[in-house]
């Protein structure tokens, strides 16, 4: 932690924590009923992620059982990208401005709204087969609108409900739950459909995590703040207005360089689950290769977020840890761009997805915690949430990048790809984001420097308290 003094923005907390303050909340208090709230969250970004990849691994059955085009089936993956461009920014404003109950709650129905009108396409009636993309694009439109809203949950979680040797843990449960929703999608779509047949089971089966989600968080989530905060940076949580605070973010230097760069991450991560399959196939590894590689990359991230989410919420390193992790992922990028373009190397690329997942992956939760903590005391949601947008910015420019760096070339015998067009070259790809990778993460170690303003308030805090206190013993 670097031994900054604190801001004008961290003196804020002091004051609005005076002695009489301290008085009354001379001990901080949790919940249990916090672990309610978290459980919802992350049933809900998981139950989300599983919508958005419903249709991407068996893409060529749904295709010919509603009678589409893949780029259509594509389309209803992308529309979760192109959504959380423009609506992203008013979902931060609903959580900061309005609460994470409302948020959650209003992210709970359009996520049930929308896995129960995908399933309308499966109603037997003549009339609707012509509005079968219809149907299924309103379905995930609305699926997209609530992953707007619970995505930039879990710091707003974190820092309104758990204690500060909580939060980061509790921030990376909640994001990890996301990745694992498209995991099980990737498992779960391909074992459910065998036949077109199958695709009225597999919709409804989909839906039942969003009813079970959507149940919890009306009944079980009635209050949008403790009555007792945990900690001292939660009494003045979102004290800033949400224009102010986007204000107060593109001044600050450290935040802008984090959004950029960790943005970048983000984007890089998301061409990579896209094209995995692609990549793979025109050099002769299967598609059951290429999803286990998949599953890898995510497992593997899923366990070390909990490792580095537990250790940072020890030792408070945010900048050591995310540094030192993106670098990492940085250099298996590299690694991954150049034994990706040989045959028979199953062994290394399954070493190497792994390690990318646990670099990259773990890096994302804590990340998001030093966003919070670099932009104090700007709202957690708007933090965050600008984080998040920039990312799915980076990552539609990226896509079109590498897609247009893809060199069409005859068929190669080894290629499994089964399209029928020409199979394509991606090294050039591979070594673009090798190194915009290696771009985002140089560019992180050597110009981000911050202090931590929410752990400096909370010190101050806590200090001025016990002054207080100390001045009423005195005086009794």
């Amino acid at each position: 932690m670097n031994d900054e003094v604190p801001d004008d923005s961290t003196q804020s907390l002091v004051q609005r924590t005076s002695p009489e303050d301290g008085r009354k909340l001379s001990h901080f208090k949790t919940y249990k009923r916090r672990w309610l709230l978290l459980l919802v969250i992350c049933l809900l970004n998981c139950s989300n992620a599983m919508l958005w990849l419903t249709f991407a691994p068996v893409a060529s059955t749904i295709a010919d059982y509603f009678h589409l085009s893949i780029n259509q089936i594509n389309w209803l993956s992308l529309v979760y990208l192109v959504i959380s461009i423009p609506f992203g920014m008013g979902a931060t404003w609903i959580l900061d401005s309005m609460g994470l109950r409302c948020s959650i709650i209003l992210s709970a129905w359009l996520n049930l709204i929308g896995s129960i009108i995908r399933t309308f396409p499966c109603i037997q009636f003549r009339d609707l087969e012509r509005y079968n993309f219809t149907f299924l694009f309103i379905g995930q439109s609305f699926c997209a609108l609530a992953q707007t809203l619970v995505i930039f949950s879990p710091t707003k979680l974190a820092a309104l409900w758990f204690p500060e040797h909580q939060r980061a843990t509790a921030n990376m449960i909640s994001s990890m739950s996301n990745p694992l929703g498209v995991l099980i999608a990737n498992v779960l779509s391909p074992a459910l459909v065998k036949r077109g047949e199958d695709i009225p089971l597999m919709l409804g089966i989909y839906t039942i995590p969003a009813v079970v989600a959507c149940t919890l968080a009306t009944v079980g989530i009635w209050e949008k703040a403790p009555p007792t905060p945990p900690s001292a940076s939660a009494i003045a949580s979102t004290s800033e207005p949400f224009l102010t605070g986007l204000k107060m973010l593109v001044k600050n230097k450290a935040y802008v360089i984090l959004a950029l760069c960790l943005g970048g991450g983000i984007g890089i991560f998301t061409c990579f689950s896209a094209l995995l399959e692609q990549i793979f196939c025109v050099k002769g590894y299967s598609n059951d290769f290429a999803g286990l590689c998949g599953a890898l990359f995510i497992v593997s991230g899923i366990i070390g977020a909990l490792l580095l989410g537990l250790y940072v919420d020890r030792t408070k390193q945010f900048t050591e840890a995310t540094k030192v992790c993106f670098s990492l992922a940085a250099l298996a990028s590299i690694v991954f761009a150049l034994v990706s373009q040989l045959r028979n190397q199953m062994v290394w690329l399954a070493v190497i997805c792994s390690l990318f997942g646990l670099f990259g992956f773990s890096t994302y939760p804590v990340s998001l915690e030093l966003a919070v903590e670099c932009s104090y005391p700007v709202g957690e949601g708007t933090s965050t949430g600008l984080v998040f947008v920039l990312g799915q910015v980076e990552g539609v420019i990226f896509m079109l990048l590498l897609q247009v760096l893809a060199v069409r070339h005859p068929d190669d015998p080894f290629s499994t790809c089964k399209t029928k067009e020409a199979s394509l070259d991606w090294t050039t790809s591979l070594l673009v984001m090798a190194g915009l990778c290696s771009i985002c993460s140089s560019c992180f170690v050597l110009f981000f420097h911050t202090n931590y303003k929410r752990i400096h308030a909370e010190a101050m805090s806590a200090s001025s308290i016990q002054r207080g206190e100390g001045e009423d013993a005195a005086t009794h």
